[in-house]
Protein backbone atom coordinates (compact mmCIF):
# COMPACT_ATOMS: atom_id res chain seq x y z
CA UNK A 1 0.00 0.00 0.00
CA UNK A 2 1.74 3.06 -1.20
CA UNK A 3 -0.89 6.09 0.33
CA UNK A 4 2.32 7.87 1.92
CA UNK A 5 4.08 8.12 -1.52
CA UNK A 6 1.08 9.53 -3.42
CA UNK A 7 0.55 13.35 -3.45
CA UNK A 8 -3.26 15.18 -3.07
CA UNK A 9 -4.36 18.33 -3.93
CA UNK A 10 -6.82 19.85 -1.09
CA UNK A 11 -8.48 23.15 -2.10
CA UNK A 12 -6.48 23.62 -5.10
CA UNK A 13 -2.65 23.34 -3.24
CA UNK A 14 -0.67 20.11 -3.46
CA UNK A 15 0.71 18.06 -0.27
CA UNK A 16 3.27 15.34 -0.73
CA UNK A 17 1.58 12.52 0.80
CA UNK A 18 -1.66 10.92 2.68
CA UNK A 19 -0.57 10.41 5.86
CA UNK A 20 -1.59 13.41 8.33
CA UNK A 21 -2.01 14.07 12.18
CA UNK A 22 -5.00 13.56 13.74
CA UNK A 23 -6.84 16.69 14.98
CA UNK A 24 -6.67 15.92 18.56
CA UNK A 25 -6.80 18.31 22.21
CA UNK A 26 -4.36 18.53 24.39
CA UNK A 27 -1.71 16.14 22.37
CA UNK A 28 -0.64 17.86 19.17
CA UNK A 29 1.12 20.55 20.83
CA UNK A 30 4.32 22.67 18.69
CA UNK A 31 6.67 20.23 20.73
CA UNK A 32 5.25 17.18 19.40
CA UNK A 33 4.82 18.67 15.56
CA UNK A 34 8.21 19.51 15.79
CA UNK A 35 9.26 16.17 16.66
CA UNK A 36 7.81 14.57 13.89
CA UNK A 37 8.95 17.33 11.87
CA UNK A 38 12.47 16.46 12.69
CA UNK A 39 12.04 13.01 11.72
CA UNK A 40 9.93 13.57 8.71
CA UNK A 41 7.46 12.12 6.34
CA UNK A 42 4.23 13.55 7.47
CA UNK A 43 1.79 15.16 4.62
CA UNK A 44 0.03 17.93 7.03
CA UNK A 45 0.03 18.36 10.71
CA UNK A 46 -2.65 20.00 12.76
CA UNK A 47 -2.67 21.68 15.85
CA UNK A 48 -4.22 21.12 18.78
CA UNK A 49 -8.16 22.74 20.03
CA UNK A 50 -8.17 26.35 19.97
CA UNK A 51 -11.50 28.57 20.89
CA UNK A 52 -12.46 30.89 18.51
CA UNK A 53 -13.57 32.63 20.27
CA UNK A 54 -9.87 33.37 21.75
CA UNK A 55 -7.89 33.27 18.49
CA UNK A 56 -8.59 36.63 17.01
CA UNK A 57 -6.80 37.85 19.60
CA UNK A 58 -4.13 35.46 20.56
CA UNK A 59 -0.52 35.83 21.70
CA UNK A 60 0.95 33.02 19.74
CA UNK A 61 4.02 33.98 22.56
CA UNK A 62 1.99 33.45 25.33
CA UNK A 63 -1.03 30.51 24.29
CA UNK A 64 -0.19 27.03 25.15
CA UNK A 65 -2.86 26.30 22.56
CA UNK A 66 -2.35 28.77 19.59
CA UNK A 67 1.38 27.96 19.53
CA UNK A 68 3.36 27.65 16.58
CA UNK A 69 6.78 28.22 14.37
CA UNK A 70 6.93 29.71 11.16
CA UNK A 71 8.76 27.17 9.32
CA UNK A 72 5.99 24.58 10.07
CA UNK A 73 3.13 26.81 8.82
CA UNK A 74 3.32 25.41 5.12
CA UNK A 75 2.40 21.71 6.49
CA UNK A 76 0.19 23.03 9.39
CA UNK A 77 -3.60 23.40 10.07
CA UNK A 78 -5.04 25.20 12.22
CA UNK A 79 -8.02 23.24 14.41
CA UNK A 80 -10.57 25.32 16.27
CA UNK A 81 -13.90 24.87 17.73
CA UNK A 82 -17.10 27.00 18.79
CA UNK A 83 -20.86 27.38 18.02
CA UNK A 84 -21.08 30.71 16.64
CA UNK A 85 -20.57 30.94 12.82
CA UNK A 86 -19.46 34.56 13.40
CA UNK A 87 -16.52 33.91 15.83
CA UNK A 88 -15.71 30.68 13.63
CA UNK A 89 -15.38 33.13 10.43
CA UNK A 90 -13.20 35.93 12.74
CA UNK A 91 -10.98 32.84 13.86
CA UNK A 92 -10.74 31.50 10.44
CA UNK A 93 -9.47 34.97 8.63
CA UNK A 94 -6.74 35.22 11.24
CA UNK A 95 -5.70 31.99 10.97
CA UNK A 96 -5.20 32.76 7.16
CA UNK A 97 -3.47 35.94 7.96
CA UNK A 98 -0.99 33.83 9.97
CA UNK A 99 0.20 31.73 6.57
CA UNK A 100 -1.09 28.62 8.08
CA UNK A 101 -2.08 25.50 5.65
CA UNK A 102 -5.97 26.11 6.19
CA UNK A 103 -8.24 25.65 8.69
CA UNK A 104 -10.41 22.98 10.64
CA UNK A 105 -13.69 22.66 11.83
CA UNK A 106 -13.66 20.25 14.89
CA UNK A 107 -17.78 18.42 14.94
CA UNK A 108 -15.92 15.48 16.37
CA UNK A 109 -14.70 16.56 19.89
CA UNK A 110 -17.35 14.49 22.29
CA UNK A 111 -15.87 15.70 25.72
CA UNK A 112 -18.26 16.97 28.59
CA UNK A 113 -17.03 19.90 28.58
CA UNK A 114 -16.69 20.57 24.86
CA UNK A 115 -19.72 19.92 24.07
CA UNK A 116 -21.85 21.65 27.22
CA UNK A 117 -20.80 24.69 25.47
CA UNK A 118 -22.39 23.75 22.30
CA UNK A 119 -19.60 22.65 20.31
CA UNK A 120 -17.56 20.02 18.75
CA UNK A 121 -20.23 16.87 18.33
CA UNK A 122 -22.81 18.80 19.74
CA UNK A 123 -23.00 20.26 16.67
CA UNK A 124 -23.76 17.32 14.91
CA UNK A 125 -27.25 17.41 16.73
CA UNK A 126 -27.99 20.52 15.34
CA UNK A 127 -26.28 19.74 11.69
CA UNK A 128 -27.95 22.80 9.75
CA UNK A 129 -25.82 25.12 12.13
CA UNK A 130 -22.88 23.31 11.36
CA UNK A 131 -23.45 23.35 8.08
CA UNK A 132 -23.49 27.16 8.15
CA UNK A 133 -20.44 27.70 9.70
CA UNK A 134 -18.69 25.54 7.09
CA UNK A 135 -20.16 27.97 4.33
CA UNK A 136 -19.72 31.12 5.95
CA UNK A 137 -15.93 30.22 6.97
CA UNK A 138 -15.51 28.81 3.22
CA UNK A 139 -16.90 32.04 1.82
CA UNK A 140 -14.20 34.20 4.32
CA UNK A 141 -11.12 32.36 3.83
CA UNK A 142 -9.54 31.21 0.75
CA UNK A 143 -7.29 28.56 2.69
CA UNK A 144 -8.84 24.98 2.53
CA UNK A 145 -11.72 24.26 4.88
CA UNK A 146 -11.30 20.64 6.42
CA UNK A 147 -14.58 18.94 8.86
CA UNK A 148 -13.24 16.57 11.28
CA UNK A 149 -16.85 14.45 12.49
CA UNK A 150 -18.01 11.81 14.02
CA UNK A 151 -21.10 9.69 12.96
CA UNK A 152 -22.92 11.37 15.42
CA UNK A 153 -24.85 10.62 18.43
CA UNK A 154 -27.25 7.79 17.12
CA UNK A 155 -25.49 5.13 14.57
CA UNK A 156 -27.64 6.42 11.31
CA UNK A 157 -26.36 5.35 8.04
CA UNK A 158 -28.54 7.77 6.77
CA UNK A 159 -27.95 11.13 8.46
CA UNK A 160 -24.18 10.01 7.95
CA UNK A 161 -24.52 10.26 4.36
CA UNK A 162 -26.65 13.54 4.38
CA UNK A 163 -24.16 15.27 7.10
CA UNK A 164 -21.14 14.31 4.34
CA UNK A 165 -22.96 15.67 1.83
CA UNK A 166 -24.36 19.07 3.63
CA UNK A 167 -20.59 19.46 4.31
CA UNK A 168 -19.36 18.84 0.68
CA UNK A 169 -21.93 21.41 -0.17
CA UNK A 170 -21.45 23.80 2.02
CA UNK A 171 -17.60 24.19 0.86
CA UNK A 172 -15.65 21.76 2.90
CA UNK A 173 -12.06 20.98 0.95
CA UNK A 174 -11.66 17.19 2.84
CA UNK A 175 -13.42 15.73 5.32
CA UNK A 176 -11.67 13.52 8.33
CA UNK A 177 -14.09 11.09 9.69
CA UNK A 178 -13.96 9.19 13.06
CA UNK A 179 -16.22 6.39 12.89
CA UNK A 180 -17.62 6.28 16.57
CA UNK A 181 -20.85 7.72 17.91
CA UNK A 182 -20.10 10.84 19.97
CA UNK A 183 -20.76 8.69 23.54
CA UNK A 184 -18.67 5.68 22.69
CA UNK A 185 -15.30 7.83 22.83
CA UNK A 186 -13.48 5.02 22.65
CA UNK A 187 -15.13 2.01 24.61
CA UNK A 188 -16.33 0.43 21.15
CA UNK A 189 -14.05 -0.43 18.32
CA UNK A 190 -14.96 2.08 15.16
CA UNK A 191 -17.16 1.35 12.42
CA UNK A 192 -14.62 1.74 9.75
CA UNK A 193 -17.52 0.62 6.84
CA UNK A 194 -18.98 3.81 7.63
CA UNK A 195 -16.06 5.49 6.20
CA UNK A 196 -16.27 3.33 3.22
CA UNK A 197 -20.54 5.05 3.50
CA UNK A 198 -19.25 8.64 3.41
CA UNK A 199 -16.40 8.48 1.14
CA UNK A 200 -19.23 7.24 -1.85
CA UNK A 201 -21.53 9.76 -0.83
CA UNK A 202 -19.09 12.95 -1.63
CA UNK A 203 -16.31 13.35 -4.66
CA UNK A 204 -14.33 15.84 -1.65
CA UNK A 205 -11.63 13.78 -0.74
CA UNK A 206 -12.52 11.75 2.66
CA UNK A 207 -9.49 10.66 5.48
CA UNK A 208 -10.48 7.69 7.78
CA UNK A 209 -9.66 8.10 11.56
CA UNK A 210 -9.55 5.18 14.44
CA UNK A 211 -7.79 2.74 15.74
CA UNK A 212 -4.56 3.17 13.07
CA UNK A 213 -2.09 0.93 15.63
CA UNK A 214 0.45 -0.75 12.83
CA UNK A 215 1.21 -0.50 9.57
CA UNK A 216 -0.81 -3.42 8.69
CA UNK A 217 -4.37 -1.07 10.33
CA UNK A 218 -3.31 1.38 7.83
CA UNK A 219 -3.19 -1.06 5.06
CA UNK A 220 -6.57 -2.53 5.77
CA UNK A 221 -8.56 0.38 6.70
CA UNK A 222 -7.30 2.08 3.04
CA UNK A 223 -8.15 -1.22 1.15
CA UNK A 224 -11.89 -1.92 3.05
CA UNK A 225 -13.19 1.91 2.89
CA UNK A 226 -10.95 3.16 -0.15
CA UNK A 227 -10.53 6.65 1.69
CA UNK A 228 -8.03 9.12 0.20
CA UNK A 229 -5.58 9.11 3.07
CA UNK A 230 -5.33 8.40 7.01
CA UNK A 231 -5.51 10.06 9.99
CA UNK A 232 -2.95 9.11 12.75
CA UNK A 233 -3.78 10.16 16.23
CA UNK A 234 -2.87 7.81 19.49
CA UNK A 235 0.05 6.12 17.27
CA UNK A 236 2.15 9.25 16.25
CA UNK A 237 1.70 10.50 19.77
CA UNK A 238 3.40 7.34 20.63
CA UNK A 239 5.66 6.76 17.79
CA UNK A 240 6.39 10.62 16.55
CA UNK A 241 8.79 9.08 13.67
CA UNK A 242 5.41 6.80 12.45
CA UNK A 243 5.08 8.85 9.42
CA UNK A 244 9.01 9.08 8.60
CA UNK A 245 8.73 5.09 8.73
CA UNK A 246 5.93 4.53 6.74
CA UNK A 247 7.60 6.87 3.62
CA UNK A 248 10.74 5.39 3.84
CA UNK A 249 12.85 8.44 5.32
CA UNK A 250 13.85 6.58 8.52
CA UNK A 251 17.17 6.39 8.23
CA UNK A 252 18.43 5.65 11.85
CA UNK A 253 15.98 3.49 14.12
CA UNK A 254 18.76 2.57 16.97
CA UNK A 255 17.53 3.81 20.12
CA UNK A 256 15.08 5.65 18.48
CA UNK A 257 13.05 5.32 21.92
CA UNK A 258 15.49 6.61 24.32
CA UNK A 259 15.91 9.55 21.80
CA UNK A 260 12.10 10.41 21.52
CA UNK A 261 12.06 10.93 24.96
CA UNK A 262 14.97 12.87 25.82
CA UNK A 263 14.49 15.13 22.56
CA UNK A 264 11.01 15.56 23.91
CA UNK A 265 12.08 17.05 27.08
CA UNK A 266 14.32 19.63 25.25
CA UNK A 267 11.49 20.61 23.03
CA UNK A 268 8.85 20.66 26.24
CA UNK A 269 11.44 23.20 27.86
CA UNK A 270 12.27 25.32 25.28
CA UNK A 271 8.58 26.20 23.85
CA UNK A 272 6.87 25.48 27.01
CA UNK A 273 9.46 26.54 30.33
CA UNK A 274 9.95 23.95 33.53
CA UNK A 275 6.11 24.02 34.98
CA UNK A 276 4.25 23.52 31.59
CA UNK A 277 6.60 21.53 30.26
CA UNK A 278 6.49 18.86 32.72
CA UNK A 279 2.79 18.91 32.55
CA UNK A 280 2.51 18.06 28.94
CA UNK A 281 5.34 15.16 29.23
CA UNK A 282 3.19 14.03 31.74
CA UNK A 283 0.62 14.08 29.16
CA UNK A 284 2.27 12.51 26.70
CA UNK A 285 4.27 10.03 28.99
CA UNK A 286 1.33 7.13 28.95
CA UNK A 287 1.17 7.20 24.82
CA UNK A 288 5.24 6.73 24.96
CA UNK A 289 5.12 4.40 27.49
CA UNK A 290 2.41 2.20 25.64
CA UNK A 291 4.78 1.27 23.45
CA UNK A 292 6.90 -1.30 25.70
CA UNK A 293 5.26 -4.56 27.05
CA UNK A 294 5.78 -3.26 30.70
CA UNK A 295 4.29 -0.48 29.81
CA UNK A 296 2.01 0.79 33.00
CA UNK A 297 5.67 0.08 35.54
CA UNK A 298 7.27 2.34 32.98
CA UNK A 299 4.54 4.76 32.53
CA UNK A 300 4.01 4.94 36.74
CA UNK A 301 7.84 5.53 36.90
CA UNK A 302 7.87 8.47 34.55
CA UNK A 303 4.63 10.01 36.08
CA UNK A 304 6.33 10.05 39.71
CA UNK A 305 8.90 12.89 38.46
CA UNK A 306 7.99 16.66 38.70
CA UNK A 307 10.57 18.38 37.40
CA UNK A 308 12.43 18.29 33.81
CA UNK A 309 15.76 16.85 35.34
CA UNK A 310 13.85 14.47 37.33
CA UNK A 311 12.19 13.10 34.52
CA UNK A 312 15.61 12.87 32.62
CA UNK A 313 17.48 11.14 35.00
CA UNK A 314 14.53 8.50 35.23
CA UNK A 315 14.33 7.59 31.30
CA UNK A 316 18.35 7.12 31.62
CA UNK A 317 17.65 4.87 34.47
CA UNK A 318 14.61 3.04 32.20
CA UNK A 319 17.29 2.78 29.48
CA UNK A 320 20.04 1.60 31.22
CA UNK A 321 18.60 -1.89 29.74
CA UNK A 322 16.39 -0.87 26.42
CA UNK A 323 12.86 -2.34 27.59
CA UNK A 324 11.05 -4.76 25.43
CA UNK A 325 8.93 -3.07 22.68
CA UNK A 326 5.49 -4.47 22.62
CA UNK A 327 3.90 -5.46 18.85
CA UNK A 328 1.80 -2.82 19.59
CA UNK A 329 0.84 0.23 21.99
CA UNK A 330 -0.80 -0.91 24.71
CA UNK A 331 -4.18 0.83 24.05
CA UNK A 332 -5.83 0.32 27.59
CA UNK A 333 -3.02 2.93 28.87
CA UNK A 334 -3.77 5.65 27.03
CA UNK A 335 -7.99 5.48 26.47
Amino acid sequence: MDIGFKSIEIGGKIVENRLFLAPMAGLGHVALRQLILEFGGPGLLFTGMCSAKAVPSENPEVSHVYKFRKQELKHLVCQIFGSDPKDMVKAAKRIEQEGFFGVDLNFGCSVAAICKKGCGAALLKTPDIAVKIVEQVKKAVSIPVFVKFRIGWEPDIAMVKATAKKFENAGADLLVFHPRIAPDRRTRPPKWEYIAIVKKAVSVPVFGNGNILSKADMEQMVKKTLCDGVSIGRLAIAKPWIFSLWTNQLKNYDNIYHHTAIRMTDLLLQHYGEFIGVKFFKKWAPYFSANFKFSHAINKKLLYNNSMDEIRKCIEKIFQNTPEIAKKPNQNIFL
